[in-house]
C-alpha cells in the first residue's frame, strides 16, 4: 500500500464491492514516486454505474495508513 500522502489518480476499473453500500475502485497513481502503480480501494458507494467512473480523476489521501478516496465530478 502507499505511505501517508496525497497521490493524484486515474480510475482505470470500479465494480460493486462484495458488502452492501461498497465499491471497489482501481486506481493508477498518475504522478509522483508511485507513478503508474495500481492500487484497489474499496470505497462507499457513490450511487453511480460503476463504468461511469472509468478514466475520472481521483485523489487518494493515506493517513495512518488508511486510504482516503474522493473522486472528481
Amino acid at each position: 500500500m502507499l505511505e501517508d500522502g496525497t497521490y493524484d489518480a486515474i480510475v482505470v476499473d470500479a465494480d460493486h464491492g462484495p458488502e452492501a453500500g461498497s465499491l471497489v475502485v482501481e486506481l493508477a497513481i498518475a504522478a509522483g514516486e508511485h507513478k503508474g502503480e495500481v492500487v484497489s480501494i474499496t470505497a462507499p458507494d457513490t450511487g453511480r454505474d460503476p463504468l461511469d467512473l472509468l478514466a475520472v480523476p481521483a485523489t487518494i489521501v493515506v493517513a495512518d495508513g488508511r486510504p482516503r478516496l474522493t473522486l472528481e465530478g
